[in-house]
C-alpha cells in the first residue's frame, strides 16, 4: 500500500540507480550501463496497479527478480543502447547489479559508531574501579564472585564478550549502590553488543528470485549498497558464502525484519566486505512532492535530484573481472 515513507524510499532508490548508471557511463571504461528492471511508479490503489501486479509475479516465477543495472563493454554496442529485452542480449552482459539505497552518510556513521564505542568503554571501565578498587569489592565477591574475579582482569575486549543478568539488591544502602553501579555497566555493555556497522541490505526472499535470474543468462550478479557519500559493491556469490556461514552471524552479518522493507527479513552484512567504488558522492538537491489517492487522501513524500558519484573505475573492472 502507498505510503509516504513508501514513496519516499521509492524516490531515493531511482536516485541510487541514476547515481550508479551516470557514475558507469561518464567515465571512459569502456564500459556501458544500461537501465534493465522495473521502473513503474504504480503504488497499490493506483489505476492499473492489479494488471501489473499480476504481471510482475508472473515475471518473478518465469525469469526471477530482475537486477536494476546491467553492464556491458561498450565495444559490442557502437550504435547505440542494446536492446534488453532479447535474452541474447542480456546473456552477453558483463555484470548484472542490484542497486540498494541507504539513508545514511557511512563516514558520520562510521565516526558516531566509534566514538559511542569509546565512550561505553569508558564507562565500563570507571564503574570497574569504583566497584573493585573501593569498598564495595567484598560485597560483589561475596554476591557473585564470578563477576567479580572478571572484573578484576576486565579489558576492552572482555567487556564486549561479558553478559550478566542485572542484580536488584537492595536491602541496603551499599547493596543499592552496588545494584546501580552494575545496571550502569550492564547498560553499558548492551551498547557495545549492538550492530555497529553499515550494511549491504538483500532481502531473504529476494535470493532464490536473484538466482533464478542468474541460472537463465549466466551473468555475475552484485550488489551495489549507496549511502549518500560512497557506495559499496559485493558479489551476489560472496553474500550466499557470507550468510551460510553461522560463525559470522553476529560479526559480519545479522539477519533482521527491516522497517524500511517493510518489515521484510533482511540480510544486514557489513559494508566493509565490499569494495568501495564510489568514494565521493555530492548530495543531491531534495523537493517535496504530493501525491493524490483515488479516495482523495493526500501522500507527501520527498524527490532527489541532481547529485554526482565519483567512481574508482579500476577498482570497478577489477571487480567485475574486466580486461
Amino acid at each position: 500500500m502507498a505510503s509516504s515513507e513508501f514513496l519516499t524510499n521509492k524516490a531515493q532508490g531511482d536516485w541510487a540507480e541514476r547515481i550508479v548508471h551516470s557514475a558507469i557511463n561518464e567515465n571512459e571504461l569502456g564500459l556501458l550501463a544500461v537501465q534493465y528492471g522495473r521502473s513503474d511508479s504504480l503504488a497499490a490503489g493506483d489505476e492499473g496497479f492489479e494488471g501489473f501486479y499480476t504481471s510482475y509475479q508472473n515475471e518473478l516465477n518465469e525469469i526471477g527478480k530482475l537486477p536494476d543495472i546491467l553492464v556491458f563493454e561498450r565495444s559490442q554496442f557502437p550504435d547505440g543502447v542494446p536492446d534488453t529485452s532479447s535474452d541474447e542480449v542480456v546473456s552477453r552482459a558483463i555484470a548484472a547489479i542490484e542497486v540498494r539505497s541507504s539513508s545514511f552518510l557511512s563516514n558520520r556513521y562510521a565516526a558516531y559508531m566509534e566514538q559511542r564505542a569509546i565512550d561505553s568503554l569508558a564507562a565500563c571501565h570507571r564503574i570497574r574501579n569504583d566497584i573493585v578498587n573501593g569498598d564495595l569489592a567484598n560485597l560483589l565477591s561475596g554476591k557473585n564472585d564470578e563477576l567479580y574475579r572478571f572484573l578484576l582482569s576486565a579489558n576492552n575486549e572482555s567487556f564486549k564478550q561479558l553478559d550478566f543478568r542485572r542484580p536488584s539488591w537492595s536491602s541496603s544502602a551499599e547493596l543499592r549502590r552496588l545494584s546501580d553501579l552494575l545496571r550502569e555497566l550492564k547498560k553499558n555493555i548492551e551498547v557495545l553488543h549492538k550492530r555497529d556497522y553499515l550494511s549491504i541490505t538483500p532481502k531473504v526472499e529476494d535470493i532464490a528470485l536473484v538466482n533464478r535470474w542468474i541460472q537463465r543468462f549466466g551473468v555475475k550478479h552484485y550488489y551495489l549498497q549507496v549511502f549518500f557519500d560512497k557506495a559499496y559493491l559485493i558479489p551476489f556469490e560472496h553474500i550466499l558464502e557470507i550468510a551460510g556461514d553461522s560463525e559470522k552471524e553476529g560479526e559480519v552479518f545479522s539477519i533482521e525484519r527491516d522497517v524500511k522493507n517493510q518489515g521484510k527479513t533482511t540480510i544486514k552484512i557489513n559494508v566493509q566486505v565490499g569494495q568501495e567504488i564510489i568514494g565521493r558522492i555530492d548530495m543531491p538537491e531534495h523537493y517535496s512532492q504530493m501525491k493524490e489517492l483515488g479516495r482523495g487522501r493526500l501522500l507527501f513524500y520527498v524527490t532527489f535530484q541532481g547529485g554526482r558519484g565519483y567512481l574508482d573505475g579500476e577498482l570497478l573492472k577489477e571487480v567485475l573481472r574486466v580486461g
